[in-house]
């Protein structure tokens, strides 16, 4: 490790000191000056465990509170949206494009993880809706057995786990109506401030991954998505301090998101402008 540290990252680009042990564990504390060389690093050295016992995979700062460990309220973050958009209506929204169809019949409602949506992904030349699984494959590391109850939102881009399906051929759009953030005795929703305004998360997918969601169904293989979180704008900020996800209201986001390199595309990984969203009652 040590050797590998000099040669790909040059001593004068990195530091460490000792940790202590656990459990007949050694620790370590490494320091980088930029978040390139720490993620060349994870991926280098994939057994390697965060010692503090975080299991986020966009895990970000040891200052965090309690090491940065999963709260309740992370846990909980945009995991509910609803979906009531017509199926000719998101067409119509990517016209010019060569499209089709096989979501088939989509009852609008409320959305959980784990559950099929529809999302918008390429398909030959053109765009197609289909229905997904929600939740990504989780990175092997947090995992505590065989069963994989998958990744929901995604925040790191930098994390090497995330890497592989960063490329414009597994972004996919997530349509969605409105969302909810968890609060103090239940969930706030939120919507377009402008009706009818139509959104979309910016999404990731994978085709025919195979894993073990639920115990009772054993192995599966399945077409898999979630979405892309960020810091919050004001009307999220006020329920939901951490995060909120990133949505997109304009075609021409929508197409950067599908079609650019990602250094470009992942410049929307930032929140709404202040004053897009408003709170709702109740989902739209």
């Amino acid at each position: 490790m040590y050797k590998w540290l000099d040669r790909h990252i040059g001593k004068a680009s990195y530091a460490l000191h000792g940790g202590g042990g656990d459990g007949g564990r050694d620790r370590i504390a490494l320091y980088f000056r930029c978040p390139h060389d720490a993620s060349a690093f994870a991926e280098a050295f994939p057994d390697l465990q965060v010692a503090d016992g975080t299991v986020l995979p966009g895990y970000y700062s040891p200052n965090a509170p309690q090491g940065n460990v999963v709260t309740d309220d992370e846990a909980d973050m945009c995991n509910l949206y609803s979906q009531t958009t017509a199926q000719e209506a998101m067409r119509r929204l990517f016209t010019g494009l060569e499209w089709s169809d096989a979501a088939g019949n989509l009852e609008p409602g409320s959305i959980y993880p784990d559950r099929l949506a529809p999302i918008v992904r390429h398909a030959g030349n053109g765009l197609e809706l289909v229905r997904a699984r929600w939740g990504m494959p989780s990175p092997p590391s947090v995992l505590k057995t065989e069963r994989d109850p998958g990744v929901t939102n995604v925040r790191n881009l930098a994390s090497p786990h995330w890497r592989r399906w960063l490329g414009p051929a597994h972004r996919c759009l997530v349509p969605v109506t409105s969302f909810a953030e968890p609060k103090k005795g239940g969930k706030q929703w939120f919507g377009p401030a402008e009706a009818e305004k139509p959104m979309f998360f910016a999404g990731i997918e994978v085709r025919g991954w195979q894993s073990l969601r639920k115990v009772k169904d054993g192995p599966t293989i399945d077409d898999l998505y979630a979405f892309l979180t960020c810091p919050p704008n004001a009307e999220v900020g006020e329920v939901h301090p951490k995060a909120m996800p990133v949505i997109l209201t304009d075609r021409d986001e929508w197409e950067t998101w599908l079609s650019a390199p990602f250094e470009i595309a992942a410049q929307l990984q930032r929140p709404l402008p202040d004053g897009a969203l408003r709170l709702l009652d109740a989902a739209l």
